[in-house]
């Protein structure tokens, strides 16, 4: 096997090869023979399923620098390096079925990434303060892990066409999700936890199925039930997001009216941080200034310590005759209770 294996990375130097493929092979470490001398600058394509490795190089980059595709599908893998942000062409990267229990924040280094695929793993959480700095990225699959929820950042990946997060432990999405136009596709069969959607995802491609309450529970007042829930931060809101505004209630906190008005001068002068006022904000109010909540579904104010939600059960949208069996409720989210007044699902 392992002569075998020289002879196929040797031909594929010697030849040029842009593609190669070591699947089946029962590696448990990376060859060393492709990081010899030169490695192999013409290689555009690594196929590496199904063996034992349990992590890479870290001059993975510098021995293959032109790969644009490189397949781990079914190994054991632990870690990435943080060397894998030196991959700059790279367009697709497939981690599924490993052991990852972290994805290194340097991920968000590879600004060619098209296609991120983690399914099956051991993920509690995704890197939000560099992950959406994949600007390119248009696939994300992370199903069958362990995610009680979507870093909020990933709504300002703009190229973002399918996410898919099947079978996790999420309890509530971004509230901004679907909000960009090329997201088509998203996945959230079997969260059992997940009772609402944003109502951006309305008219979606959406998978929602073992989602939501349980079916006991809705022989009762779906309204009803859906109203206390929301009550009990239907989709896991922050602390400081859970002071709901009443119906008849038009005054916004001052810490809110703040937040906007930085924002605002933030957004029109992204570059001029001089613009900012001569005041020093904690960290996770700046984190805030740069990545708010939501924006307003009526009049896309944004949103940072306060929201106003608005149900709206399955069964008055579009989409009742496509998820007949499903409990989730979409949810809307808007800047005042006059925005709430006048918003409609349908509008």
């Amino acid at each position: 096997m392992a002569t075998e294996l020289h002879e196929t990375i040797f031909m594929a130097k010697q030849e040029r090869h842009k593609n190669l493929f070591l699947n089946y092979r029962n590696l448990n470490n990376f060859p060393v023979e492709l990081l010899k001398d030169e490695g192999l600058q013409f290689l555009e394509r690594l196929y590496m399923k199904r063996n034992s490795l349990t992590t890479l190089p870290d001059n993975l980059a510098q021995k293959l620098p032109n790969l644009i595709e490189l397949y781990l599908h079914s190994n054991n893998i632990v870690i990435i390096p943080q060397a894998i942000g030196n991959l700059a062409r790279l367009q697709s990267l497939d981690l599924s079925n490993n052991a990852l229990q972290l994805l290194c924040p340097e991920i968000g280094r590879l600004r060619s990434l098209r296609h991120l695929r983690l399914s099956n793993n051991h993920l509690k959480c995704l890197p939000p303060d560099r992950l959406h700095r994949c600007a390119s990225l248009q696939n994300l699959t992370a199903d069958h892990n362990q995610l009680s929820h979507v870093p909020r950042q990933i709504c300002w990946l703009h190229r973002l066409n399918q996410l898919s997060m099947a079978a996790n432990r999420l309890t509530f999405l971004p509230l901004d999700l679907g909000r960009s136009r090329e997201l088509q596709f998203v996945f959230v069969d079997n969260n059992v936890d997940l009772k609402g959607l944003p109502s951006y995802l309305y008219n979606k491609v959406i998978g929602c199925s073992g989602c939501g309450v349980s079916a006991q529970v809705l022989e009762g007042d779906l309204g009803e039930v859906l109203g206390e829930a929301l009550s009990e931060a239907l989709v896991g809101l922050p602390a400081e997001v859970k002071v709901v505004g009443s119906g008849t209630d038009n005054v916004v906190p001052l810490e809110e009216l703040a937040m906007r008005t930085l924002h605002r001068m933030y957004s029109n002068h992204p570059t001029d941080l001089n613009l900012l006022p001569p005041i020093t904000l904690p960290k996770s109010l700046l984190d805030l200034l740069q990545f708010p909540l939501g924006h307003c579904h009526r009049c896309s104010q944004a949103m940072f310590t306060i929201i106003y939600p608005k149900l709206f059960p399955l069964r008055e949208t579009a989409l009742a005759g496509v998820h007949r069996r499903t409990t989730v409720s979409f949810v809307a989210y808007c800047c005042s209770s006059r925005c709430l007044r006048t918003f409609d699902l349908q509008g």
